[in-house]
């Protein structure tokens, strides 16, 4: 069932979901406020951008152009529907198509910053076989793996350009190996945990496409406090006061 809820608290804006496939989740939020945006940077790409929250939430942090790319047909529809309702068409851009066609749509050293809340799963995992196939293809390395993300992101962003994603705590060392084939160098990683004395279980990590040595690693966000309420960070990420920085 589409559904139509709030764009979390902005004011009037709004974001078509369907009730079948899920929600957009806090993961978007948080690599949205996240990943670094500059006043110089032109251009932004969302890979596998999906009801296309981030675009959304970027546009409250930059004047960019920013464009996002979904494969899935149904999905995309509901992006470009919220993006018309919030007249934000000027700015973002949701294009239907697999994400490594973006290499022949944009050529080389397009982008500014590439964000990307990727699939999370490899297809050998027991969840792989879904009912849903729109969910198992948005939870499953079926049509978008690491390797793949990297392989656009060198292409198509700039030289010491950004690429900022979200991901599963236990896949650092495999996406850390990945990108450094690639020629990318991790610069700032920040670990999710849900509540304190629990493991992490996401992570945010920006890396530099050519460049140099030296991590920032960030302190650490704690989603929920002992009262089970978002913690004071996060309800921050929810309004337009922490996003309008145009």
């Amino acid at each position: 069932m589409i559904v139509k809820n709030n764009l979390l608290n902005f004011k009037d804006a709004y974001i078509y979901q369907d009730t079948d496939y899920f929600k957009f989740s806090l993961d978007s939020l948080l690599l949205a406020n996240f990943v670094t945006i500059n006043l110089r940077d032109k251009n932004i790409l969302d890979i596998a951008t999906g009801n296309a929250p981030i675009p959304m939430l970027l546009s409250y942090r930059t004047k960019a152009n920013i464009y996002g790319v979904e494969i899935q047909k149904s999905v995309f529809d509901l992006g470009v529907k919220s993006i018309i309702e919030n007249k934000m068409d000027k700015q973002i851009t949701i294009i239907n198509d697999d994400a490594k066609n973006v290499i022949n749509l944009f050529g080389d050293d397009y982008f500014d910053v590439i964000t990307c809340n990727p699939p999370y799963f490899d297809t050998n995992n027991s969840l792989f076989e879904n009912v849903n196939s729109v969910k198992a293809i948005a939870r499953h390395e079926k049509l978008l793996n690491l390797d793949d993300i990297f392989t656009i992101s060198k292409r198509v962003l700039k030289t010491y350009g950004r690429l900022a994603m979200v991901h599963r705590t236990e896949r650092l060392t495999q996406i850390l190996d990945i990108a450094s084939k690639y020629g990318f160098m991790a610069k700032k990683i920040r670990f999710i945990y849900p509540k304190e004395n629990r493991n992490s279980d996401l992570m945010l990590i920006e890396f530099v496409k050519g460049g140099k040595k030296g991590l920032k690693m960030i302190y650490p966000l704690i989603v929920y406090d002992s009262d089970g309420n978002y913690n004071i960070e996060i309800k921050n990420m929810f309004g337009d006061d922490a996003h309008d920085t145009k």
